[in-house]
């Protein structure tokens, strides 16, 4: 058990970097995800209802429930809405942000500032992400009736939806932590630095 928890303790700028891999594989395959009309439908109410990114559509919550595409179902009235919506034009711009921060992330292996801002962007998206369980009806289970009434629905009986995107605090967290480690490593550099620099006058 003492080896475990040494090597544990030793290896915890490795494991640093295995989160790094592990954002950016998340935000790789999510953010290219974006490019797939089945999966910019399924952002649509987390930006129509949020105050903060609702600007970028065209049409008003909650016309976007008459036109939803189900996983794996093609309407083509509903993909007309959408294209008219900007639905797909919005969800090419945010994967290849996602991706982007992913990248950049992943780059704080090798390079501190990079990895460092890579770490606050993802900080922040996650933030931004988390703010849809106070916008977003449907991150909750809804009341829907049925042979009797239904005994969990509402706040805090997170749906599917809901159940997605609270795992963003982990990712918030993750953020936080590798940025944090890109911060210390830059503050280590700058005493050596200077020191080169005294020794080189």
């Amino acid at each position: 058990m003492k080896r475990l928890i040494k090597l544990m303790a030793n290896s915890q700028s490795q494991f640093i970097n295995i989160t790094r891999i592990g954002i950016c594989i998340v935000m790789v395959w999510i953010g290219g995800l974006k490019a797939f009309q089945y999966e910019a439908d399924g952002i649509v109410p987390f930006v129509a209802n949020s105050p903060l990114m609702s600007f970028f559509y065209t049409k008003d919550a909650p016309e976007y429930k008459e036109y939803k595409n189900p996983e794996g179902k093609t309407v083509q009235k509903n993909i007309d809405w959408h294209k008219e919506n900007g639905t797909y034009l919005f969800s090419y711009g945010l994967g290849s942000v996602i991706i982007a921060i992913g990248i950049l992330t992943l780059l704080g292996i090798w390079f501190s500032k990079i990895g460092f801002l890579g770490g606050l962007l993802t900080f922040g998206m996650s933030l931004v992400t988390l703010t849809f369980l106070i916008t977003t009806p449907e991150v909750y289970v809804p009341n829907l009736g049925g042979d009797f009434p239904t005994p969990q629905y509402g706040f805090p009986y997170l749906s599917g939806a809901g159940r997605l995107v609270i795992k963003d605090v982990i990712m918030m967290g993750a953020g936080l932590i590798v940025a944090s480690d890109s911060a210390r490593k830059l503050l280590d550099l700058k005493p050596a630095n200077r020191n080169e620099s005294i020794v080189n006058n």
